[in-house]
């Protein structure tokens, strides 16, 4: 498909801006899919109805997984300078410290090795996260449309058309929502939310300043009698900033976010005093909720992120989940408006992701209430597509813990050959292990390592996102395969 073909569809008005991808919010979905479109060379735009990028910290933990996503960004140096590691939990009564506890269970954590290089999730706020994102965003070329508030958007058999509160209208071959729990989108398309509400204790979540606390634990405050609920106080590394979590009595009326309740709340149920909370520099409220949308694609509108699902902060799976969803959609995009994979390839967006998307809610529901813990799930290292129609295997009578045709691609080094830095970059990667027969295929890098046993003797397409794509002893059916599947890999 002709990439120019989209100034066929524009309308006559000379001031619509024109665009392949319009990527509706500037949160850490939407600009991780900025990033991995630009870096294809897709034409995008991005816009935001804020002036700004989103001011607090709240989804603060990066899962293992999405480090990995983020060192193939190019933003993953950055990420690691900005944060930290979890701190240890102290927990509090009567002004004196009674006890540690971990905040992530030791199988969370995990043991880095050649397979998995970042085992342990990293602490970073939210608007740090996004600073360097919209950085390497702008590195590459793109940028954002900060106060541009959609109005509506339609779509025709060729493209997509959005209005705005202001400036003028912009048409696009596609449209992402990227927009939020809150969707303006998705309510334009009548997309439907279902889900339920996993704690209906109001919560609230601020970023403060405080003196007297120590920046090395996370600082617990158990409800006392008389004090109401319980206090979290975690410092957020790379900042001077503390990360205030506290259930709120249930109330009608709206929640007092002021700084003067907010630091009467902090003295009440803890020792600290209410002067020495020098700033409450950002503030929201919010009742824990699991939803999701009934589907995430509506012609040529998809939805990532929050405005495809919303979970509870119990676990730390929303913002990775978001940035999952973008990096899984990117690459399909790319393929399909270079014209080297055929439209019915996007489809496997909304067969890939949904089911995750609900693995993942149904996970953050369970341990917001106590009923899993924070263990090895949460670090999403084991997520994949075996289902996906993407994922075809042809060696027979495979060991039960086999990597599969789906499953994320393991790191390693074989042969001076680290198997990251071969994946990295927009490409499909086409990786010969041990004894099998040469294998090659136009467009694709070619790897060859000796054996390894995180994947054993064969042939292994990668996709761009990471994944094993097809997977055999020999080269035999992969050529038909990248022909047929929906993945070519011309233009690659």
């Amino acid at each position: 498909m002709n990439t120019d073909a989209v100034t066929d569809v524009v309308t006559d008005a000379v001031t619509d801006a024109v665009t392949d991808v319009l990527i509706v919010g500037a949160g850490p979905a939407g600009l991780a899919l900025a990033v991995d479109l630009a870096r294809r060379g897709v034409r995008a735009m991005a816009v935001e109805r804020s002036a700004g990028l989103f001011p607090g910290s709240r989804g603060k933990g990066i899962q293992p997984r999405t480090l990995e996503v983020f060192d193939d960004l190019g933003v993953y140096d950055a990420v690691r300078a900005a944060g930290g590691p979890y701190p240890v939990g102290m927990i509090w009564q009567d002004g004196k410290r009674v006890g540690e506890h971990a905040i992530l269970d030791p199988d969370e954590t995990g043991t880095a090795d050649e397979a998995t290089p970042y085992a342990e999730p990293w602490m970073v706020p939210q608007w740090r996260t996004q600073e360097i994102l919209l950085a390497r965003l702008a590195e590459l070329g793109g940028e954002v449309a900060f106060g541009r508030e959609l109005a509506g958007i339609t779509q025709d058999a060729d493209g997509v058309t959005a209005e705005f509160t202001s400036g003028p209208p912009v048409r696009a071959r596609y449209a992402v929502a990227a927009d939020g729990g809150r969707s303006t989108v998705r309510r334009a398309l009548g997309i439907g939310m279902t889900g339920e509400t996993v704690d209906p204790t109001p919560m609230l979540v601020a970023d403060v300043r405080i003196t007297g606390l120590d920046r090395d634990n996370w600082h617990v405050f158990p409800p006392a009698d008389g004090a109401g609920g319980f206090l979290a106080v975690c410092p957020l590394a790379g900042t001077e900033d503390f990360q205030v979590t506290a259930a709120l009595p249930q109330s009608e009326g709206p929640v007092d976010l002021s700084p003067s309740a907010i630091r009467t709340l902090i003295a009440a149920r803890s020792h600290v005093d209410p002067a020495d909370v020098t700033e409450v520099r950002w503030a929201s409220d919010f009742r824990p909720r699991a939803a999701m949308a009934d589907r995430f694609r509506e012609g040529r509108i998809f939805l990532v992120g929050d405005a495809a699902h919303v979970h509870s902060p119990a676990g730390g799976q929303g913002l990775n989940t978001s940035v999952q969803d973008a990096y899984n959609l990117g690459w399909k995009l790319a393929a399909v408006l270079r014209g080297a994979a055929p439209e019915s390839l996007l489809a496997t967006y909304e067969e890939e992701r949904l089911p995750v998307a609900a693995e993942m809610l149904g996970l953050s529901t369970r341990i917001h209430r106590g009923e899993a813990s924070r263990g090895a799930a949460t670090r999403q290292l084991g997520l994949g597509y075996r289902d996906s129609s993407l994922a075809v295997e042809t060696r027979p009578a495979l060991p039960a813990d086999a990597l599969r045709a789906g499953d994320r691609a393991p790191d390693g080094v074989r042969g001076g050959t680290r198997l990251f830095d071969a994946f990295r970059g927009p490409h499909w990667t086409l990786l010969t292990v041990g004894t099998a027969p040469e294998a090659t295929l136009p467009g694709a890098r070619t790897v060859r390592i000796p054996a390894y046993e995180a994947y054993g003797d064969g042939v292994f397409l990668i996709r761009p996102d990471g994944y094993v794509a097809w997977a055999g002893a020999t080269p035999q059916g992969l050529a038909e395969y990248a022909a047929g599947a929906g993945a070519s890999l011309q233009g690659e």
